[in-house]
């Protein structure tokens, strides 16, 4: 486990004591007001230790932009008190904070927001969620003002405290709804080629970045989330990525993170599947930048695994739910140690919020829920 636990250099003099990121995770657990829960700050500061980095689950940008129930906000200055308390207590142990930023599009859940005001680049049912409402094709001026909710977000997130943001280009959410010719099929500007339905996100990109150069120092780290692909016939593909992430190279994006299901295995849709996604990116990446990668990675073996395909942040999920002591169990090769389940009994050493303790056990997928 060697590499795992080694320093990288960010850019900009930024480097990190090792390749260990807690991954973003939901946490359904905000007060009914979507303010940071004094639920969530136990959470993140039982965890923000012996890692380089911790991505808070996704806050949404716009009113309209949630995707989950008890989902932070960002979208308002009155968030910043407890979005300050948030990158206070992930900061305390000298871990990166970074905020994630999201509008999740078609994904938006119309039993919080009203069908009326769910939006995407296009009028396409997502088959992501249930009950999902037909989204409203957005106008220029209201993908103009979203853009502009990103760059405020990141203000938010600067004046906070947080180290950085990760804007979340992933999982079938707005700015996917762009990219992807499955769920964009307009004909203006924002839609079409490649280079029209990437623009979308390459504008956020850069209003973030912009704000950014305003109120922030040059170690400000701006990452970006991606899923390769899609299971629709007529999805996104690997190839489509890979000019998007050049492009996001050349502006000067922090890292590039990547959403698989089991990061060591998965192969890219449309090509000859030789070679997993995680190798085809580390190769068309070339160590321009970090290449971050996070799906299943369970334990030690799992993390090098992922760093040998030529990953070089590996984020960790599951593991830093379940275990406290998952650092420093894979660093002193104790794997057969970690604890990868839960029980009742367990929550309250975790500090499970309660919400997300209701969704494991609905849900029975992510995690052994131990009865």
């Amino acid at each position: 486990m060697k590499k795992l636990f080694e320093t990288i250099n960010l850019g900009n003099n930024l480097t990190l004591p090792n390749r260990l990121v807690m991954a973003p995770t939901t946490t359904w657990s905000s007060n009914e007001d979507l303010t940071v829960s004094e639920q969530e700050l136990a959470y993140y500061q039982a965890r923000a230790h012996d890692i380089s980095m911790l991505i808070t689950g996704c806050a949404h940008v716009s009113e309209n932009g949630i995707g989950f129930t008890n989902e932070i906000g960002i979208y308002d200055d009155r968030f910043i008190p407890g979005l300050t308390k948030e990158a206070t207590v992930i900061k305390q142990k000298g871990v990166k904070a970074i905020m994630q930023l999201n509008h999740a599009g078609n994904k938006a859940l119309p039993e919080l927001i009203g069908a009326e005001n769910v939006v995407s680049a296009s009028p396409i049912v997502t088959d992501m969620i249930p009950n999902a409402a037909v989204p409203h094709e957005l106008t220029e001026d209201q993908i103009q003002e979203i853009i502009r909710d990103f760059g405020e977000a990141t203000r938010r997130a600067i004046q906070a405290g947080f180290d950085g943001v990760e804007i979340h280009g992933a999982h079938g959410f707005l700015i996917q709804n762009f990219l992807s010719p499955h769920f964009n099929h307009r004909t203006d500007k924002w839609g079409g080629s490649v280079e029209n339905r990437l623009r979308f996100g390459i504008e956020v990109f850069k209003e973030v970045q912009r704000v950014a150069k305003k109120y922030a120092d040059d170690s400000f780290i701006i990452g970006w989330r991606l899923s390769p692909d899609e299971h629709y016939a007529d999805g996104l593909r690997i190839n489509e990525i890979k000019v998007l992430v050049d492009r996001l190279i050349d502006l000067g994006v922090t890292y590039v993170h990547a959403s698989l299901s089991k990061a060591a295995k998965v192969t890219p849709r449309g090509i000859d599947g030789s070679k997993t996604i995680v190798e085809t990116l580390a190769e068309s990446i070339n160590s321009r930048v970090p290449l971050m990668v996070a799906g299943t990675i369970q334990d030690g073996n799992d993390a090098q695994k992922v760093l040998d395909l030529g990953a070089d942040l590996v984020a960790v999920a599951h593991g830093l739910v379940t275990d406290l002591d998952w650092t420093q169990k894979v660093k002193t090769g104790n794997n057969d140690q970690l604890h990868l389940s839960i029980s009742q009994d367990d929550i309250k050493n975790l500090k499970i919020p309660d919400g997300l303790w209701k969704t494991i056990q609905n849900s029975g997928n992510w995690f052994n829920v131990e009865e």
